[in-house]
């Protein structure tokens, strides 16, 4: 597929979030009236109790977890909240003036929640993030401040495009779309963002962004003029969470595509999301409903979209996060023991002499039931045969809001979404290596538990070059099977000679980390100088038990790789 697509809206005052934006003030008094009778369809409660519980949460939190970013008066307009609503309580109009607090509630949320796009500052990020995936995903030489920087083809060249991508560009002109990613690394908002506009040629996104992330004066100045609505994981009342679904669901309701991600937070464990969190995704299936029951023609069409990339900048930190949730006591937290100067100069060496690549894989559009959707944006069963999903909305042949359907049609759309996400796995070198590394690693030591085997030594284990090599060949043949059976994808570099996949694995695993993930020594042993990090990067392919392919005891008595040194 071409490395760049010519962009299918080239003018950014067409795009629908631009639209949206710049009529926020319309927007926002849209959305308080949806949130409001959202609030009041859901909700079991009274509008005091409503009021009382969330008065309770709010102060609770403006007390034992500030943020800088949190708005000055944060805690005094809690306090005095909580002053008028006693006095509404003694009032004869009790009730009006306890539903105009909530509604003042509604709009304070809604003003923090929703973001806004800047043409001028979107060009601006253009820019700026060429040049930075540019020194990313480009090797330097030194010869010319030229080289060193790479040029504007080398860096969209380093994107792979797999997947659906004709169908993606089309559906972006035949309604509205929903992109749901894996989610691995902070830089995954960016990269996605960047890569749709410069590589696949479609129109910007609205997209969920955690509040904490304001506290940088210069992050916050791009999160609150690209698109982005504020996303504060603190507030847990029941007018606050109201305010993010109606968020999701109206949004859509207006045409504005977004980028979602469905596991809800980064994959601290490394693995492929198989969980999902369905709350967003409702707000799918609600909006498809809203549309048909106001004769809109909008359909909404959701693509998955898996992120394929050799290092995770914050995969020490994201692990050790897991590992110790996991395993509590059982699990005893390394810390490096290099100078913090040298750390910091092997990153920025990395960074400077090294090069990447990344796999965007798009896996097939469905529609908000998980029916596959054509290039037309026409939703089919399963022999091919066009479908008219307004009838999943119906009861006694009209339009009728069930919530226990819309739950069960969400839940299966998690499932579908989950299920793509590792048929479009794009199995790269470094995901191959990582995996029979630690395979052999786990296999040697079969008596311990994983935490014990984590806390192995890393310097009391070698793995000899003959045994990494057959597994790395059973586990490619595995893979390739699995590939032919349409369960998974794998990067060309796969294609390459044995030798070339471990070296062009090694080269990559771990690209930034100033450990080494793994490693070759001149008697052709590999060792790794952080287990926990192999672990992470081996959980790519955790879940395609390619591990049972493998006479283990054999394989492992017969080719004795754990050397004297290694003996506990």
């Amino acid at each position: 597929m071409e490395s760049t697509l010519p962009h299918i809206i080239p003018n950014i005052e067409d795009w629908p979030i631009y639209k949206v934006s710049e009529n926020r003030t319309a927007f926002i008094s849209e959305l308080n009236e949806y949130t409001k009778t959202r609030l009041y369809t859901e909700t079991k409660v009274s509008t005091e109790e409503l009021l009382e519980k969330t008065i309770y949460l709010e102060k609770l939190r403006s007390k034992n977890n500030p943020w800088k970013v949190d708005p000055a008066d944060d805690k005094s307009y809690w306090k005095e909240l909580e002053r008028e609503i006693k006095t509404a309580k003694a009032s004869d109009d009790k009730e009006e003036k306890l539903v105009a607090i909530v509604e003042r509630i509604i709009n304070r949320y809604n003003e923090e929640i929703v973001g806004n796009f800047k043409k001028k500052t979107f060009k601006f990020s253009r820019k700026f993030l060429h040049s930075l995936f540019k020194r990313l995903l480009n090797p330097a030489t030194f010869k010319g401040q030229k080289r060193l920087w790479g040029n504007r083809s080398q860096a969209r060249q380093k994107i792979k495009l797999h997947g659906h991508v004709d169908e993606l560009r089309s559906l972006f002109t035949k309604g509205t779309v929903v992109i749901v990613p894996t989610h691995f690394s902070n830089l995954d908002s960016i990269l996605i963002g960047y890569a749709l506009d410069a590589v696949v040629g479609v129109p910007a996104s609205a997209y969920g962004a955690g509040l904490n992330l304001l506290d940088n004066e210069i992050v916050a100045y791009f999160i609150n003029r690209l698109g982005a609505y504020r996303v504060d994981r603190r507030k847990k009342n029941p007018i606050y969470l109201e305010c993010l679904k109606s968020m999701a669901s109206f949004s859509l309701q207006k045409n504005v595509n977004q980028i979602f991600f469905p596991g809800g937070t980064r994959a601290r464990d490394g693995k492929l999301e198989d969980k999902l969190k369905l709350g967003l995704l409702g707000s799918m299936v609600e909006a498809q409903r809203h549309a048909i029951t106001d004769k809109k023609d909008n359909k909404i069409y959701i693509v998955p979209l898996v992120v394929s990339y050799h290092f995770v900048l914050e995969a020490k930190s994201l692990v050790d996060q897991y590992l110790r949730s996991t395993g509590k006591e059982k699990y005893t937290r390394s810390k490096y023991s290099g100078k913090p100067s040298g750390k910091l100069m092997q990153f920025l060496w990395s960074i400077i002499t090294k090069e990447s690549e990344i796999a965007l894989s798009f896996g097939q559009p469905m529609d908000v039931f998980g029916h596959s959707v054509d290039i037309n944006g026409a939703s089919l069963d399963k022999h091919g045969n066009e479908i008219d999903i307004s009838g999943y909305f119906k009861l006694e042949g009209e339009i009728k809001t069930v919530a226990q359907r819309e739950k069960v049609y969400t839940k299966l759309l998690g499932e579908k979404i989950a299920d793509s996400y590792k048929i479009n796995n794009v199995v790269l070198s470094s995901h191959l290596v990582a995996f029979a590394a630690f395979r052999i690693l786990l296999n040697s030591n079969s008596e311990l538990n994983i935490y014990d085997v984590l806390n192995i030594p890393a310097a009391n284990f070698e793995i000899d070059q003959a045994l990494l090599e057959k597994v790395i060949k059973k586990n490619l043949t595995s893979l390739k099977r699995l590939e032919q059976q349409g369960k998974v994808k794998i990067s060309e570099t796969l294609e390459m000679s044995l030798k070339e996949i471990i070296d062009d694995g090694l080269r990559n695993l771990g690209l930034y980390h100033p450990q080494k993930v793994l490693k070759r020594n001149k008697e052709g042993k590999y060792s790794s100088e952080d287990f926990r990090l192999l672990y992470f990067y081996h959980n790519r392919l955790d879940s395609y038990a390619l591990e049972e392919d493998i006479d283990w005891d054999d394989l492992i008595k017969r080719n004795k790789p754990i050397t004297e040194k290694s003996i506990l």
